[in-house]
C-alpha cells in the first residue's frame, strides 16, 4: 500500500503510515503534519471516492457592486492601478462615494444620481490633472534651476581656481572644463 503512487489507494496519511512501520521512512522524516492528523483525524476520511458535500454556493453582492458594474459597463477605465499605492483611491471608488452621497441627499432618482457622480468624477479628475501638472512643472524647474546653478557654481568655483593656480602649475585637467563628478556629490 505505502510503496504505491495512486491516490485512488489509500490516503496520503495510511501511505505515510506505512513508509514508517515498513522503515523506507526514518521518524525523523516524517512530515511535521502527521503527529497532528494522528493525534486529531477528520471525522471522514478523505479519500478520493467520497462524494462531495452537494452545499450551495452563496453569491456575495454589495450594494455597491451594482453601481459600480454599471460604471464599468458604460465607461472604459482609463487609469492605471498601482496595487502598492495605497494613499490614492481608484477611479471606481471615487465614483461609488460620489453616489452614495448623492443617493444619501435622496432628492435625486437612480438615473440621474448616475449621471451627476459622473459628472462630479469627471470634473474631479480634472482638477487632480490639473494640480498634478502644476506640481510636476515645478518640479521640473526646480531641477532645471538647481542643475542651472549647480553648473554655475562649478564654473565660479572653477574661475577662482584658475587665477589663485599660476599658469605654469596648471594641467591638462585643470583645463578640461567643469567636473560633472563635483555636481553630484551631494
Amino acid at each position: 500500500m505505502a510503496q504505491s503512487r495512486l491516490e485512488k489507494i489509500g490516503t496520503i496519511f495510511t501511505r505515510v503510515q506505512g513508509l514508517l512501520r515498513g522503515s523506507a521512512m526514518k521518524a525523523e522524516d516524517k512530515p511535521i503534519w502527521y503527529d497532528v492528523y494522528a493525534a486529531f483525524p477528520p471525522k471522514l476520511e478523505p479519500r478520493f471516492d467520497r462524494p462531495a458535500p452537494n452545499v450551495p454556493v452563496r453569491n456575495i453582492f454589495y450594494a455597491e457592486d451594482v453601481v459600480r458594474a454599471k460604471l464599468h459597463k458604460h465607461n472604459k477605465p482609463t487609469e492605471t492601478i498601482s496595487l502598492f499605492d495605497h494613499k490614492r483611491s481608484t477611479q471606481s471608488q471615487q465614483f461609488v462615494q460620489i453616489y452614495e452621497n448623492l443617493r444619501a441627499q435622496g432628492a435625486l432618482d437612480e438615473q440621474r444620481i448616475y449621471e451627476t457622480a459622473l459628472d462630479l468624477l469627471a470634473e474631479q479628475r480634472q482638477q487632480a490633472k490639473g494640480t498634478e501638472a502644476v506640481e510636476e512643472s515645478l518640479e521640473e524647474t526646480e531641477a532645471k534651476s538647481t542643475l542651472l546653478s549647480d553648473f554655475q557654481d562649478a564654473g565660479e568655483q572653477q574661475q577662482i581656481t584658475t587665477t589663485s593656480t599660476p599658469a605654469s602649475k596648471k594641467t591638462k585637467k585643470d583645463n578640461a572644463g567643469i567636473n560633472i563628478d563635483s555636481l553630484f556629490k551631494d
